[in-house]
């Protein structure tokens, strides 16, 4: 791990102890008045105030913003090692991804750009994934969207290493249209095919139906999408009915994760707006879409709501990872190292180079 980012955990974890201190105080002086659970959240709410008004100057705080990864790292099989690895390499490409000399061919007219999820990066996204499809003969292109300093609301995960995906969607949409853009022109290609994987899939969603990607995007192909958005397992549920209770348990998670995660919270507002589309589905018409969940997803829950219902001039194909397959226990993260799942990718990239679905055993990863 850097030096840089050794400072920035500890940063982290100096707000942290802030945090817990601020709410220990707030018991203590109120203890003769019984604290309301509300008054222990604004002590907090003041305590992580007060530790961002100190990084004011320290650089740290920004406006959302996107970084292309260089280099390559190496191809790797499983998350949890990709992860540790990404700690220290957090800008790095995936294998096979961000070739600026790549021209696309006939039989592989558009290039594919990778979109990682929530609190992680293009590496430990696709270290598996990006080089099988590079070996395909694809284009491949991957981008780190979605940073945003600690003061923007972008939570601890702006002070930690490798960490994307925590600013609103809607800028992350709009900071993927500029990419998608920039390898348009470099490739030449009239479109690309998205590969999505969680928070990727849904700021996919937002690019296609409000940011101009409805006329360069020719598929969108995700995994562990939060197309409708998550409960995670419940938690999430019961945060957003606190808060509609009056309790902003949401207000203060986004504190600590950031807003582009608290916007996954199924009935948030940013669905309201994603899925007003009266009777055209979840889609938009002239793309391709195939959505696939896993039966042991545990942060998109339920797993069946990363389905789409296609409107006019679309098609999907839902495709559930374990049918068929029940030996592939792959988990929310571990199915971007399923080679089950990258067989289904690069089937709907190309069904006549890859006819074939395999089946072989993946495991969970939490």
């Amino acid at each position: 791990m850097t030096t840089s980012n050794r400072m920035r955990v500890r940063i982290a974890a100096a707000i942290m102890g802030a945090v817990v201190v601020a709410g220990t105080h707030s018991v203590n002086a109120q203890a003769t008045t019984q604290p309301t659970i509300q008054d222990l959240v604004d002590a907090i709410d003041t305590g992580v105030t007060t530790a961002g008004k100190a990084l004011a100057d320290t650089g740290i705080s920004s406006a959302p913003h996107s970084t292309i990864p260089t280099g390559n790292g190496p191809e790797m099989t499983d998350a949890a090692a990709t992860f540790t690895f990404s700690l220290a390499n957090e800008n790095t490409a995936p294998a096979g991804a961000n070739d600026w000399n790549c021209k696309t061919s006939a039989a592989h007219p558009d290039p594919v750009v990778l979109l990682h999820g929530s609190w992680m990066n293009a590496f430990d996204g696709f270290a598996y994934l990006s080089p099988k499809i590079k070996e395909a003969g694809f284009c491949v292109f991957a981008l780190n969207f979605g940073q945003e300093g600690l003061l923007q609301q972008g939570g601890l995960g702006a002070l930690l290493p490798g960490v994307n995906g925590i600013a609103p969607m809607e800028e992350s949409a709009k900071e993927v249209s500029t990419f998608v853009d920039k390898v348009l022109t470099s490739t030449g290609a009239p479109k690309v095919d998205i590969i999505g994987h969680s928070q990727g899939g849904t700021v996919a969603d937002q690019y296609l139906k409000f940011d101009g990607g409805a006329g360069k995007v020719d598929q969108l192909i995700t995994f562990g999408a939060t197309h409708h958005g998550t409960t995670l397992d419940g938690i999430a549920t019961l945060g957003r009915r606190l808060t509609d209770m009056g309790f902003n348990a949401l207000g203060f998670s986004q504190l600590l994760v950031g807003q582009g995660l608290i916007e996954q919270v199924s009935g948030s507002s940013f669905y309201s707006t994603l899925d007003a589309t009266g009777d055209t589905g979840d889609t938009v018409p002239g793309v391709h879409y195939t959505s696939v969940a896993t039966t042991h997803d545990e942060i998109s829950t339920p797993y069946n709501a990363t389905f789409l219902t296609a409107g006019p001039g679309a098609t999907v194909n839902n495709v559930t990872l374990q049918d068929n397959c029940g030996i592939d226990l792959s988990d929310h993260l571990s199915m971007m190292y399923s080679p089950r799942a990258a067989s289904i990718a690069l089937h709907a990239l190309d069904p006549a180079g890859h006819p074939n679905l395999v089946c072989t055993f993946n495991p969970y990863v939490l």
